[in-house]
């Protein structure tokens, strides 16, 4: 056994879940390990789809995911993706071959620490046959403790060293962090300011994912309502005051609903400008309280009233036992029959009228995404691209729950979408996938069609075509009427014809009739991807990321 064996092996022992990448020489061995090993890896067609995948993948299924690269310009490659996940706090890991420290003049030789690093990913190594097991564990754990992505740097020399038997026995071991309880006085802080709230909102984010439970067990006992930022939608699903996405993508309702809010508490959520609207969703006399894992982001995005370090499960918690111990019974608040009814009502955006744009040569994206919400299965993983659409799947795709859908977002890098979709599909296989992407990202992420088609992967790719960069049409445009647009538009692209060719099935949609076909798709138990070339009419812009361009 070599090391590049035996960290493989080490890996497989600590239970990651999947692993993606492109091969070559510098990481053919220690990707066979760990095929052999049984952990189960999609070779991609490019590193910078295999990167967004894995990140999809860890945070649809809550395993750690890796990204397996060759040395030098394997890594550069990945670089969007590794920075997305990082940025995330995704736990991944990605297996960096390297060039040796002697090679100076090696093609593929760079500062691999400082790339990591210049992207937000934490710089790991494993340095020796005597080290190999510990340096692994220790990225592991940096991963998984920490929510870091990590890259390993796997330099070729040490790869290429033998191991001992008594080094291949090395036992393996981890201990997962325990959660962090808040302290008491920051518990007894937010408990007083939920006994004086009359109209509470509890926001989760991605840190509040694993805290659905007891943040209800909370709201319900105390009259909040609830929210999400995007990374958590679907989270609250259960609950009949559940306002969905806070922020951009939020309905006119709960929009509304949350300015009136007299107290707004974040669990694990960032409270940054999407979420909160550059802070117009907080009414001038709001209370704002954000719980958090890290100290340092705590008021990192606006000012808030108090900061509470610890896990956000715990927190919710040990708040409900302190109210209860101060004998605060269970009371209405925001919890009305009024605003229920309001819920029912309007919460959502099928809920909402909109004067439709098709004209029968391009249909409305509102109207399109919400005839295919009724068409699709409810058990659905939806991923979402960014650009001047998000906001359509976003709001108008419904998921059945957290873990229905993916928003690689943190980067805000158009392309990401595609590989998101197939991520998100393996690591959870019982759904259909669904990608809302742009013309604009679809291009830039074609290839990855083709590893999507040899997984059999019955995709649904919506591709709102507009034939142009539309965010940067609209902004530019509505800024200088006069502006050349003809950087950011481009000759109409038959993506059903491309779709097609790369062997997934494909259809144009210009009408609400066109959508018959894909009727006849799900008919069909489908086992390969169904590209939907949605010609879109122009929606002038859209309002949401009007608000971001405005806020830069």
């Amino acid at each position: 056994m070599n090391v590049a064996q035996l960290v493989g092996k080490t890996l497989a022992e600590l239970g990651v879940g999947h692993c993606f990448g492109v091969v070559g020489s510098g990481n053919f061995t220690i990707t066979n390990t760990l095929i052999e090993h049984g952990v189960p890896y999609t070779p991609a067609r490019h590193e910078g789809g295999a990167a967004t995948m894995a990140d999809a993948f860890a945070r649809a299924s809550g395993q750690v995911a890796l990204l397996s690269v060759h040395q030098g310009c394997g890594l550069t490659n990945a670089a969007t993706g590794i920075g997305e996940a990082a940025k995330s706090r995704t736990p991944m890991i990605v297996l960096a071959a390297e060039a040796a420290p002697s090679a100076v003049y090696s093609n593929f030789a760079m500062d691999q620490d400082g790339f990591a690093a210049s992207v937000y990913a934490i710089p790991e190594r494993v340095h020796s046959a005597a080290s190999a097991v510990a340096d692994t564990v220790r990225a592991y754990k940096r991963a998984v403790n920490d929510r870091r992505t990590v890259v390993l740097n796997l330099p070729l020399n040490v790869q290429a060293q033998e191991v001992t038997d008594e080094q291949a026995a090395e036992t393996v071991g981890f201990s997962p962090a325990q959660p962090i309880r808040p302290a008491r006085a920051s518990v007894a802080a937010l408990a007083e300011l939920i006994e004086k709230a009359e109209r509470p909102v509890f926001v989760a984010g991605r840190g509040g994912r694993g805290a659905r439970d007891e943040i209800l067990a909370l709201a319900r006992h105390t009259g909040a309502l609830v929210a999400t930022s995007a990374v958590a939608k679907g989270l609250f699903n259960e609950d009949d005051f559940n306002l969905g996405i806070s922020g951009g993508f939020s309905s006119p309702l709960a929009a509304e609903l949350i300015t009136g809010a007299d107290l707004i508490v974040s669990f694990g959520c960032a409270l940054n400008m999407w979420t909160m609207r550059h802070g117009h969703l907080i009414g001038a006399a709001t209370t704002v309280v954000q719980v958090d894992l890290e100290d340092q982001a705590l008021g990192a995005n606006r000012p808030i009233d108090l900061g509470v370090v610890g896990d956000s499960a715990q927190c919710a918690l040990d708040t409900l036992q302190e109210l209860q111990r101060r004998g605060f019974e269970k009371r209405t608040g925001y919890r009305s029959a009024a605003v229920a009814a309001r819920i029912d009502s309007s919460i959502h955006w099928n809920q909402v009228d909109f004067e439709d744009l098709s004209d029968g040569q391009r249909i409305d994206p509102r109207t399109v995404t919400k005839a295919l919400d009724g068409l699709l299965p409810q058990e659905r993983i939806v991923s979402v691209d960014s650009g001047n659409f998000m906001g359509y799947p976003s709001q108008f795709l419904s998921v059945p729950d957290e873990f229905g859908f993916c928003f690689t977002q943190a980067f805000q890098s158009i392309g990401l979408g595609l590989y998101t979709a197939i991520g998100a599909a393996l690591a959870q296989p019982g759904r259909m996938p669904v990608l809302g992407t742009g013309d604009g990202g679809f291009h830039m992420a074609i290839a990855e069609l083709d590893t999507a088609v040899r997984l059999g992967l019955p995709l649904v790719c919506i591709v709102y075509n507009d034939a142009a960069y539309s965010a940067e049409v609209h902004h530019f445009g509505s800024d200088d009427p006069e502006a050349d647009m003809s950087s950011v538009q481009f000759p109409d692209t038959d993506f059903a014809a491309i779709g097609r060719g790369f062997g997934a099935d494909g259809i144009t949609v210009r009408t609400l009739a066109d959508l018959d076909a894909v009727q006849a798709w799900l008919d069909s138990n489908p086992s390969r991807p169904l590209v939907i070339d949605a010609k879109i009419a122009s929606d002038s812009g859209s309002w949401w990321l009007a608000e971001a361009f405005k806020g830069h």
